[in-house]
């Protein structure tokens, strides 16, 4: 993937049915309906190539290789982002818990919930990503 990242102007102008076409149904649901994907099924789950995560609906630099780790639980997880503006986080009171959301702070996205049980050798985080809200690009760190 380039650097060809959405801007918030083109972003904004895109209506339900242009995510709906921009997006496979399992993206669509999980980033613009805040589902899942099952765990332990997702393409980069298991992933050790170097570079770059992106937003998989707006190209926006969200995670690198270099902080990804196995945390065990299914999904992609990483114990920091590329920079603190790459997501937002908001309380999350869906299914009976507590947790915090993370969305693509440039194009809204869901992408998945952080949680404090990352690594304690590093930033003691641990975001755990949907692969399906992601892209993944191995020629830039």
């Amino acid at each position: 993937m380039k650097d060809n990242q959405l801007s918030r102007e083109e972003i904004a102008q895109l209506t339900d049915n242009d995510w709906r076409e921009r997006l496979s149904a399992d993206e669509y649901h999980v980033m613009r309906e805040k589902g899942t994907e099952r765990p332990f099924t997702g393409v980069y789950n298991d992933l050790n190539d170097k570079g770059i995560y992106r937003c998989k609906g707006c190209g926006a630099k969200l995670f690198s290789s270099e902080n990804q780790f196995d945390a065990g639980c299914g999904w992609p997880s990483f114990d920091q982002t590329v920079n603190d503006s790459a997501i937002s986080e908001r309380l999350d009171t869906s299914h009976g818990m507590r947790r915090t959301e993370v969305t693509c702070s440039n194009c809204g996205a869901h992408l998945g919930h952080v949680f404090p049980d990352g690594p304690r050798d590093t930033t003691g985080m641990r975001y755990c990503i949907n692969s399906v809200s992601l892209d993944f690009d191995k020629s830039s760190q």
